[in-house]
């Protein structure tokens, strides 16, 4: 059996580029970084940063150029592909992760829910509720188990 699957979770390193084939079909691409932080022998911690290539077809591409942007985070999930040309005699190669799945992280530069103006932007004063707990038993001692 043989497998070819690449997961990947990290940071756009630039704004994705859009392109359309002469069918019409959309073609998105960008790249991620991942960063991997450890220890070596003498305990300094050390970091490393690898770029991945990612491709994108049809009605994602659309999606993941409309709301993706640089430094946003996302996690991709698809296949290794590695292609090959001639440029000026010369044999070029790139390896790229041609993404089945696209899942988009939260927005650059933090924050939550979208920032809304106007009179009913002001945070709204509520009234302290009561939390539901649950109240556990005393706990018995190990003379009290039956076995």
């Amino acid at each position: 059996m043989y497998l070819n699957k690449a997961i990947v979770i990290g940071n756009l390193t630039r704004d994705p580029e859009v392109r359309a084939m002469p069918n019409g079909n959309k073609i998105t691409s960008f790249s991620l970084a991942t960063n991997r932080v450890w220890k070596d022998k003498d305990g300094n911690k050390q970091e490393s940063s690898d770029f991945h290539n990612i491709v994108v077809f049809g009605r994602q591409a659309e999606t993941c150029g409309q709301y993706l942007k640089k430094g946003q985070s996302a996690m991709v999930e698809g296949r290794m592909q590695t292609r090959s040309w001639d440029k000026d005699g010369q044999k070029q190669y790139r390896t790229e992760i041609v993404a089945d799945r696209v899942q988009f992280g939260p927005k650059a530069g933090g924050g939550g829910a979208p920032a809304s103006s106007g009179p009913s932007a002001a945070p709204a004063q509520q009234a302290p509720t009561e939390i539901d707990t649950i109240e556990y038993p005393e706990e018995q001692s190990s003379d009290d188990i039956p076995f």
